[in-house]
């Protein structure tokens, strides 16, 4: 991974780690049992589709989105637990790909929050 892809700045992933909301800790919150986060599946539809991009746009291929997943998530995010570090550092990679922006993300995590509370 290049510096320039590790030194994201964003205040969106800095929350996500700030607040702690980890699965297992939600969970024993609310009582649910399941150990699989309801999100994990969509996370898993996204990467699926994400390898299989055939676009102009800076979309890290299987081998790029594993390799920048795993050193980000031994480094930048080894304090989140599986499966939060990898969808923390998916959201990482791509915004440092420009993918997304901040604002995106941002927005993004409001609709569900606003999901969630509804």
């Amino acid at each position: 991974m290049t510096a320039e892809r590790e030194s994201v700045d964003s205040a969106s992933l800095r929350r996500i780690i700030e607040r702690n909301q980890v699965w297992a800790r939600m969970a024993a919150k609310y009582g649910v049992e399941n150990p699989v986060p309801p999100w994990k599946t969509s996370l898993d539809g996204m990467c699926d589709a994400l390898d299989r991009a055939a676009c102009d746009v800076d979309v890290p291929n299987f081998k790029e989105r594993r390799d920048e997943e795993d050193e980000l998530s031994a480094t930048t995010y080894a304090e989140l637990p599986y499966p939060e570090s990898q969808l923390v550092a998916l959201a990482h990679s791509l915004l440092a790909r420009g993918v997304i922006s901040e604002a995106d993300l941002q927005q993004r995590m409001a609709s569900i929050r606003a999901r969630l509370e509804a």
